[in-house]
């Protein structure tokens, strides 16, 4: 006996239409621009900034990152070809802004138009069953049909209700606020992202250490890092320049903040164009000098011990202040000291300035940020002079592929420390290196943010729209007259949609408002008794 199964016939599936290109497209752009992918790119928007906050960016410190490859000689290669030393100029950052920018364009643009729509479409006509609804009341009233639905009008728009008449009936609605505040949420967001995106391409940011007593002129050349934007052009630099006349710094000298910088401030004259007057401004920290739009900012301060380098043949080789970069809270202030004019043969020094230099178990070292005890404790290299090959050098660094360290005759490395006004010898005649003071450096980090204002703006919105479309209640009332078994009955309903919040006591005090002398004449609201 055959299976029934056998003989009953498996149907054919029927043969879809192919979607083609444009039905494609189609799809691809309503995935694109609904309301779940705009969710998934800001989510991977923000997870993408994470490694600009965890991994150094070059925009910001460059020498962190060349720290970062030599602490790191095989990550450090594989990082940079991911763009995570500049996560913010990436091509996969900037194809997540991108998309984001696309999507919500795409969510704003179609609920607009819906929602004008809304707003010129009258409140719909009450329901046939209203006493299914969640808040529901009824009565029988004292006053003419016509009373009734007339104060029902006019208490609806008391409570900004949006009031429509209809044959023995009106209907309310209130809350197209709501919509607008989520609309504009979703604005907001476009506007920050314009501009953010502003901001990244036509403006620009770099810091430059200045040495009390020096001057800065605004051009790429003075500059110790420099970041533009992708259609900035060093035209667009406004011409202005400033002097650091001085700076002072309090630190904090008792208690468990001992240490702890105060105030630090860097009175300094600027010109705006080179035939500009000189103006004063006392530049701190939170307090930027704005020039043009431009802002510039003090960062950080440290010291540069001034020093004087004679070649073998007792000529002067280097003279000047030589900033070192601190090392910790104490200001134990790492750098170096390059001759490389001196003769017969070049010399180079790297050390450590200690502002309060005291020796322990681990050698000198500072136990306090001010300059009480400053001391330079230093070792010395000399080499055969280098040839000029045009690259660029750090100052902050010392090549010591050619060079060779001094020893102290007793076949250890030559080490020495100088207080103010001290000589140190060189061995074999090879010159000597003096001590003669210290000066200050300040930090500055020059920046233009032309999309700022326009960014804050659409964040403060994206607020103001969050709010209300969290305190915003959309919610429908109707108000009926009719005869139900020779009697006359009013009827009041309301529907919220969304969450219920205070349906039940609000639709009772509108029954109690038309007639408050009734008592209710059906069952009490639903929502009402739910609460």
């Amino acid at each position: 006996m055959t299976d029934v199964k056998d003989r009953v016939e498996t149907p054919t599936p029927p043969d879809l239409p192919k979607l083609g290109l444009v039905g494609w497209l189609r799809w691809t752009w309503r995935q694109l621009t609904s309301m779940k992918t705009a969710l998934v790119l800001l989510f991977l928007l923000a997870l993408g900034a994470v490694p600009g906050s965890l991994i150094p960016q070059t925009a910001i410190d460059p020498v962190k990152v060349a720290d970062f490859f030599e602490q790191h000689p095989k990550l450090g290669p594989f990082y940079d070809k991911l763009g995570l030393f500049d996560v913010y100029k990436s091509a996969w950052f900037s194809a997540i802004y991108l998309l984001l920018f696309i999507s919500l364009i795409g969510c704003v643009v179609p609920r607009l138009q819906v929602y004008l729509k809304a707003l010129r479409a009258r409140p719909p006509k009450p329901p046939r069953n209203l006493n299914r609804l969640p808040g529901y009341q009824s009565f029988e009233p004292t006053a003419s049909d016509g009373d009734v639905l007339e104060l029902a009008a006019t208490e609806l728009r008391r409570r900004r209700f949006r009031v429509e008449l209809y044959d023995g009936a009106v209907a309310a609605e209130r809350g197209y606020l709501r919509e607008a505040g989520n609309l504009l949420f979703h604005f907001s967001l476009i506007l920050a992202l314009v501009g953010a995106a502003w901001g990244a391409l036509f403006g620009y940011r770099g810091t430059v250490l200045v040495v009390v007593g020096n001057e800065f002129s605004n051009s790429v050349a003075q500059y110790d890092d420099f970041s533009p934007g992708r259609v900035f052009t060093p035209d667009d630099l406004p011409p202005f320049s400033l002097k650091v006349n001085s700076f002072s710094v309090k630190f904090e000298t008792t208690g468990p903040q001992r240490g702890a910088a105060r105030e630090f401030n860097a009175p300094i004259t600027y010109q705006e164009t080179p035939d500009s007057p000189e103006r004063s401004y006392d530049l701190r920290v939170n307090h930027p000098l704005k020039v043009e739009g431009t802002s510039v900012h003090l960062l950080g301060h440290g010291y540069a011990p001034k020093v004087t380098v004679r070649d073998g043949k007792g000529d002067i080789a280097f003279s000047g202040p030589a900033p070192f970069l601190p090392q910790d809270g104490n200001f134990s202030s790492f750098g170096v000291i390059k001759a490389p004019d001196a003769r017969p043969e070049q010399l180079g020094f790297e050390g450590f300035f200690l502002p309060t230099a005291v020796i322990d178990q681990r050698g000198p070292v500072s136990v306090f940020p001010d300059a009480v005890n400053p001391v330079l404790a230093m070792t010395a290299y000399y080499g055969r002079p280098a040839q000029e090959t045009g690259k660029p050098q750090s100052v902050y660094q010392l090549d010591k592929t050619k060079l060779t360290q001094f020893g102290d005759g007793k076949g250890d490395k030559l080490r020495f420390q100088l207080a103010p006004g001290q000589t140190k010898v060189l061995p074999d005649g090879r010159g000597s290196i003096t001590f003669d003071s210290y000066q200050r450096w300040v930090k500055l980090q020059v920046s233009h943010t032309p999309g700022l204002d326009l960014a804050l703006v659409g964040i403060s919105l994206a607020i103001l729209g969050l709010m209300g479309s969290l305190f915003i209640h959309p919610r429908r009332t109707w108000v009926r007259v009719r005869t139900q078994d020779g009697r006359t009955v009013v009827e009041v309903a309301g529907l919220d949609r969304g969450p219920e919040r205070g349906l039940g006591d609000e639709i009772q005090a509108i029954a109690d408002a038309l007639n408050p002398a009734s008592k209710p004449a059906s069952k009490p609201s639903r929502a009402a008794s739910e609460t």
